[in-house]
């Protein structure tokens, strides 16, 4: 059987090793500019298991201990989720609940927290909800974890697009942007927000959009000014400082000069931090805010629409696609991502950011 995975961020690297440690091969990346040079390169790295639907966390806590295992320097700052509004308090205090369930250490996740303790200086005036999660963290140099897994699959990464996707008897045929055509058993799409268009001519419509994300980092500070990773969902920012003293800080709405007022207001220690480097990208996301793995057809299948759960899901992501192209027992979750859910109703992904 061979296969062709389309993207070579850490989505469709993680499903081409999880292809090559089963056997599952000859396995081909194909990307268009880059490895990790879409939602991939935009990412900062974080690893949580706080979620606010049940199959979020069951991903997450899988693909967290294949993390912990990995090797790469990863640090511990613990995330602290912040709600203003009743309606997002209500599901904020939920993933450390739901979570505590599957975490591996009693210090793992608890609903409730004496935020003076956790975050000092933090203005907490107008928060309403809070989730704390000790054990979540960070890798201290995400785009190291893209680069190792491209290391591992090696030469089978072409540098070259693919404009098309068509049926071919029993299998598939890409139409490469560098010229010429290849025929593959099996296609996996990883492409991110691009997933749509290359499967849309196949007669399927996938929802996903593009939403842009912009990260925001300063020089390395000495003093310690923030440990955890806080997020403030109504006000639509986050910051941490980093393990090499950089503060980063995510504008997640676009919000402009007034996200550095909401940011301020919160966290006043990080007043007078200048925040001159600037990254800019986009996330592929789903109206539930879960991605989409699923097989379209007979030896069609997608992985997308992660928004910034890709590295956090990478490796529970890898294992359903090499065990669907097995015929192995798939897991719990799996219901939760299928491309088809959107029919009815489904369980949104509160904690998106």
């Amino acid at each position: 059987m061979s296969v062709s995975v389309i993207g070579a961020g850490i989505s469709g690297l993680s499903i081409a090793l999880h292809l090559l440690e089963r056997d599952l091969g000859p396995v081909t990346i194909y990307e268009r500019t880059g490895i990790g040079s879409g939602a991939s390169g935009i990412q900062p790295g974080g690893v949580r298991r706080q979620w606010g639907a049940r199959a979020s966390c069951l991903m997450a806590q899988e693909s967290f201990s294949f993390w912990r295992a990995f090797g790469e320097p990863f640090t511990e700052c613990g995330y602290l989720f912040l709600a203003d509004e009743q309606a997002t308090a209500r599901p904020a205090s939920k993933p450390g609940s739901l979570c505590s369930t599957h975490s591996t250490s009693r210090r793992g996740c608890s609903r409730l927290l004496l935020r003076s303790m956790v975050v000092p200086g933090l203005e907490a005036a107008g928060v309403l909800g809070a989730a704390w999660c000790a054990e979540d963290g960070y890798f201290d140099r995400p785009q190291a974890v893209v680069e190792r897994f491209a290391r591992e699959v090696g030469s089978r990464i072409e540098v070259s697009g693919v404009d098309n996707v068509a049926a071919n008897g029993a299998g598939w045929r890409l139409e490469l942007a560098s010229g010429g055509a290849v025929s593959s058993d099996v296609v996996v799409v990883a492409a991110g927000a691009e997933t749509r268009a290359l499967v849309a001519p196949l007669g399927f419509e996938l929802p996903i959009v593009e939403e842009s994300r912009t990260l925001l980092l300063s020089a390395p500070i000495r003093e310690r000014l923030l440990e955890p990773l806080v997020i403030a969902i109504d006000r639509g920012i986050a910051a941490k400082q980093l393990a090499d003293g950089r503060v980063l800080a995510s504008d997640l709405r676009d919000q402009g000069r007034d996200w550095r007022r909401r940011l301020h207001e919160l966290l006043p220690m990080l007043e007078f931090v200048a925040l001159p480097i600037v990254a800019t990208g986009a996330y592929d996301m789903t109206p539930d805010g879960q991605p989409i793995i699923d097989a379209l057809a007979d030896g069609l299948w997608v992985a997308a629409g992660f928004q910034r759960a890709r590295v956090m899901v990478a490796p529970s992501t890898g294992r359903l696609v090499a065990d669907g192209l097995a015929g192995a027992e798939l897991p719990e979750w799996r219901n939760a991502v299928r491309a088809d859910r959107f029919r009815d109703a489904v369980e949104v992904e509160a904690q998106v950011i």
